[in-house]
């Protein structure tokens, strides 16, 4: 009787359990001559039905281990081989979990010539209920297609409310929100700045764009709580904002002691 015979869990098949050098044999096959180690356990899978644990010596595999699972007939007096594969352990080192590739995307990854497609169902996105540019273009009246355009509504799809939502949060937490140093360091607020180009629609109570060049933000959105040293009423706003003449007290006075 072999040892891993004497040492088996309580349950397992007897000629499972036996089964250490088929099962060894099975990893060989697969993993190589020597690359096959000491015998690390035997779990019993069910009725006549076991896996044997071998660790890996492979250099690629540190960490991981070989199952092999063997199983008896009924009444047969010899085990075979079920199934055998590499599983890691604890301390494997293993591959990140898979991200797709629309949540790996960073601002900044799409280059020139870079496709970014739009799901279908994109939640941030609603019909635009005009049939877009092609159906506007099947209108005689010049002056119904410029009033569309103003308006914003000759495309296919537009900002749905949620897609309004993450805009406005992303931008108000982001470089050009309130929260800025350089917001917290500036003389005035965008909203009071002749600067600022103010955005049509919902976005347009909250958010701007800075037209300064001279402005680290130009270009940018910014909120109206926004700010920088740039503000166009720079001076003013310092003037109005520094301290008073001073105030020369000509009522009271101090005692002198004589000598």
């Amino acid at each position: 009787m072999t040892v891993a015979t004497r040492t088996r869990p309580p349950g397992v098949d007897a000629v499972c359990a036996a089964a250490v050098d088929l099962a060894r044999a099975a990893a060989e096959e697969i993993a190589g001559i020597g690359l096959v180690g000491e015998h690390l356990s035997i779990d019993g899978e069910g009725e006549r039905l076991a896996t044997h644990a071998f660790a890996s010596l492979s250099p690629a595999y540190v960490g991981w281990h070989w199952s092999v699972t063997v199983a008896r007939a009924n009444r047969a007096k010899v085990a075979t081989v079920d199934e055998v594969c590499l599983l890691p352990g604890s301390g494997a080192l293993l591959a990140p979990a898979w991200v797709p590739y629309a949540d790996r995307l960073q601002p900044g990854d799409l280059g020139p010539g870079d496709l970014l497609p739009t799901d279908p169902d994109d939640v941030r996105l609603v019909p635009g209920y005009t049939g877009g540019y092609e159906a506007l273009s099947r209108v005689e009246a010049d002056d119904l297609r410029e009033v569309v355009f103003e308006r914003g509504l000759g495309r296919v799809r537009v900002l749905s409310l949620l897609g309004l939502d993450d805009a406005a949060d992303r931008w108000v937490n982001g470089p050009g929100g309130p929260h800025a140093p350089l917001a917290e360091a500036a003389p005035g607020p965008c909203v009071s700045c002749g600067f600022l180009v103010v955005m049509p629609g919902l976005l347009g109570q909250a958010f701007g764009v800075c037209a300064n060049e001279s402005s680290p933000s130009d270009g940018r959105v910014v909120t109206f709580d926004h700010g920088c040293g740039a503000h166009s009423e720079a001076v003013t706003v310092l003037s109005l904002s520094s301290s008073g003449p001073h105030v020369l007290d000509e009522v009271g006075y101090d005692e002198f002691g004589h000598g």
